[in-house]
Order: C-alpha cells, then structure tokens, then sequence
C-alpha cells in the first residue's frame, strides 16, 4: 500500500511542471517590441498589417549601428549633420543620430 502512495505522490509531483509547460506559446512577443506583424485570413485574401514604431525627438535608438549612414545627404534634402551625428534612413524616415549618445536629435519624412 505505501508503494502504491509513493508511486501516486511522485507522479503528481513530476506531472505538474508538464502541464504548467503547455502553457507557454512561442509567439509571444517581449514587451517593447517594435513591429508587430499580423496576418488575416479571409477567403482566401491573405493581408499583412504592420505597425510600426513612431520615433521622437530625444528617445534613444540602440540599434541604428545596424542601419547604413547617409553619406549624401544633400541628394535628399537632408541638411549637413553637426560633429558626430549621422543620418540614417529608418523605414520610411530619417533620423539624425548622435554618435555618442544613440539619442534622435532630429526626423525627417522621407518623400
């Protein structure tokens, strides 16, 4: 009888963190997160909406290492960057980066 009980008991025990796994979904998105991509269907219409992040003066962009410096800026009517600061096109934007800090100094629509 007491094989019996331990048996149960060691079951309940290692059974309980599988159920509390099932839970998780691996779509969830962090906090924070920039895009958010998400797809309809409906008859046979696939349509993909994007919202994308609304950039401010004084915020700080981390990953604009990523993105390529316009060097020509006056073929987009971009005016001339101060001592380290750099333009660079973020979606359909320019946003004039300061080197040091990361922090949007300025942005421009792009047309």
């Amino acid at each position: 009888m007491k094989k019996a009980i331990l048996i149960t008991i060691a079951t309940v025990m290692l059974a309980a963190p599988m159920a509390q796994a099932q839970s998780y979904r691996h779509d969830d998105r962090a906090p924070g997160q920039h895009r958010v991509t998400k797809e309809i269907h409906k008859k046979e219409i696939h349509k993909k909406v994007v919202i994308k992040k609304r950039w401010r003066k004084g915020e700080r962009m981390n990953d604009w290492q990523r993105r390529a410096a316009i060097r020509d800026y006056k073929r987009y009517g971009l005016r001339q960057p101060g001592r380290d600061q750099r333009w660079v096109r973020v979606d359909n934007d320019y946003v004039l980066i300061s080197v040091a800090s990361g922090l949007i100094a300025g942005i421009i629509a792009a047309q």
